[in-house]
């Protein structure tokens, strides 16, 4: 395999010795290694490069890498990997809000790298639902086209906004939406402290659409942070 059949990495990161351990991971499992030392020189590659996916440090040394990320956001739709030391739940939900597709706290496993950076190029490679568009995970099939939910072949009713959270969370399947995303998404920038919409509704598309409701193997609450589906 050639460098133009592998995925590209782009790690945007001022620290050497983490550069260093992600080209050598990341050579070893089949990508192909870019790297960028602080946020600007990252912008510049990310346009004449075209990555496959974007991993960054937060603490870079000419802007934040929330700022940054919304700077590629503006732009671009490349996948973002958010790689921080800061362990507090509001920098997750700050860099997730900001477009970061996910986010990894160090000291970091290997394999956890890995299946995120798969997961994240797999889902930029999927088209969101179309019209005619059917998707299916577990005992449930979504046609969009049709607006038709079924579970184990039986037709559900889905009120309105039980509807828009489902096709909202299959839009994004594989990645973790925020509470704020969800709410500005369905009900308005209004809503955006309502969390409590999201649980009363997330726990009545769990009654109709898991198997085991009080252990959902779909539909995954990120605690603190929001909710993601999972097709597998």
């Amino acid at each position: 395999m050639n460098n133009f059949d592998k995925p590209s990495v782009l790690v945007i990161e001022d620290e050497a010795p983490i550069r260093r351990f992600l080209k050598l991971t990341l050579s070893d499992h089949g990508y192909s290694f870019h790297e960028a030392l602080n946020a600007r020189e990252g912008l510049s590659k990310i346009a004449s490069e075209q990555p496959s996916l974007v991993i960054l440090d937060l603490g870079l040394p000419d802007m934040d890498g929330i700022e940054l990320t919304r700077e590629i956001r503006e732009w671009s739709k490349v996948p973002i990997i958010v790689l921080s030391a800061r362990e507090q739940e509001k920098d997750k939900v700050l860099a997730l809000d900001a477009g970061a597709d996910d986010y990894l706290t160090k000291p970091f496993g290997v394999q956890e790298l890995l299946a995120r950076a798969r997961v994240a190029i797999r889902h930029a490679a999927k088209s969101p639902p179309q019209a005619d568009s059917i998707v299916t995970f577990g005992q449930v099939k979504i046609d969009f086209g049709k607006r038709l939910v079924t579970f184990n072949d039986t037709e559900l009713h889905l009120t309105p906004n039980e509807f828009k959270l489902l096709a909202a969370l299959v839009r994004h399947a594989g990645r973790v939406i925020t509470h704020t995303q969800l709410l500005r998404e369905i009900w308005g920038s209004e809503y955006t402290d309502e969390t409590h919409y999201l649980r009363v509704y997330m726990a009545q598309l769990r009654r109709k659409l898991e198997t085991d409701p009080a252990q959902p193997r779909h539909l995954i609450t990120e605690p603190g942070v929001g909710y993601k589906l999972k097709l597998d």
